[in-house]
């Protein structure tokens, strides 16, 4: 069986280049049948992973973070839209937050994860699709989308150079908290529900948390066929550091401004002010008007942890 291991050296502020002799160790300690690419540029990762899913790569494994992992699920799904359907996809955690391998149950640590590989236990998982911004025609997300006040928390935490994980998402969650402007009114539907207020942020879900620890959604499963979300609605800049801690602990169901729920299809809209927004860690646009959410359940086989 072989295996394509797709790298990102800049991933983890360069610690998966690092990371790769000990990678080749372990894979090669459970002999396996392995090669590595390293990506240079922008969505290479996708073109690697569809290329290798046409020529009959049994699974392509993504050894960065949750951006490459994005990138890669995205090359993946092109070629099974395009009737190739045989690959599996396996993740190497070592990146800044790693919330993608997270949700899939993958603990941090290149041994553990690399003898998940080996064991090569498959189930089907659900995959998301989010369109607007700047993917009308969509993008595939493994994680989850974030509109609003995490989104920009994120785009601050890639400023940071000198921490990453936790920390980074932290030190951005502060200083956006003074930055950030006027929560847009927005226009959310689900299951034929339609409301409208300021929102903070909107987060969908198909796994349990974003930014390195922030647990949006700690009961999510990406298998259970629907999305998680969670809805802030607009809060004051102390309240807003008081949600900080239920997040970090994935207590905030219950809190005044939060509204929780699943889903299979949700949509967000800008009434007034515009919706910076991020897939799986990557932008989908700072200043989006709209944005269609919804899930395709067991899209795609995924290595992960026998129970």
């Amino acid at each position: 069986m072989k295996y394509l291991v797709i790298v990102n050296p800049t991933s983890g502020r360069g610690y998966a280049e690092t990371a790769i002799p000990e990678i080749e160790n372990y894979l090669k300690s459970h002999e396996l049948d392995f090669e590595i690419k390293r990506t240079t540029k922008e969505w290479e990762a996708a073109e690697f992973a569809e290329k290798a899913a046409r020529e009959g790569v049994e699974i392509v494994v993504c050894a960065s973070g949750d951006g490459t992992a994005n990138e890669t699920l995205n090359g993946l799904m092109r070629a099974r839209e395009a009737g190739f359907t045989q690959t599996a996809m396996g993740l190497l955690p070592v990146g800044t937050g790693n919330d993608f391998a997270y949700g899939m149950g993958i603990e941090e640590g290149i041994e553990k994860a690399c003898e998940i590989l080996a064991k090569n236990h498959q189930e089907m998982m659900d995959v998301g699709q989010v369109r607007g911004g700047d993917y009308p025609e969509g993008r595939y997300f493994g994680n989850g989308v974030g509109i609003g006040f995490d989104a920009a928390v994120g785009f601050e935490a890639e400023k940071i150079r000198w921490t990453r994980g936790l920390l980074a998402y932290l030190i951005a969650a502060m200083q956006t908290v003074f930055i950030y402007y006027k929560s847009p009114t927005v226009e959310i539907s689900y299951n034929e529900e339609l409301f409208s207020q300021p929102s903070l942020m909107v987060s969908v879900m198909n796994g349990q948390r974003m930014g390195g620890g922030f647990y949006m959604t700690p009961k999510a499963s990406p298998k259970d066929g629907l999305l998680d979300f969670c809805i802030a609605r607009e809060a004051g800049k102390l309240r807003i550091f008081e949600l900080i801690t239920y997040f970090l602990k994935g207590t905030q169901e219950g809190q005044p401004e939060i509204k929780t729920g699943q889903t299979q299809k949700i949509n967000v809209k800008a009434i007034t002010g515009s919706l910076p927004a991020h897939c799986d860690g990557e932008t989908l646009c700072y200043k989006g008007k709209e944005l269609e959410i919804s899930l395709l359940p067991k899209a795609i086989p995924f290595i992960v942890p026998e129970l």
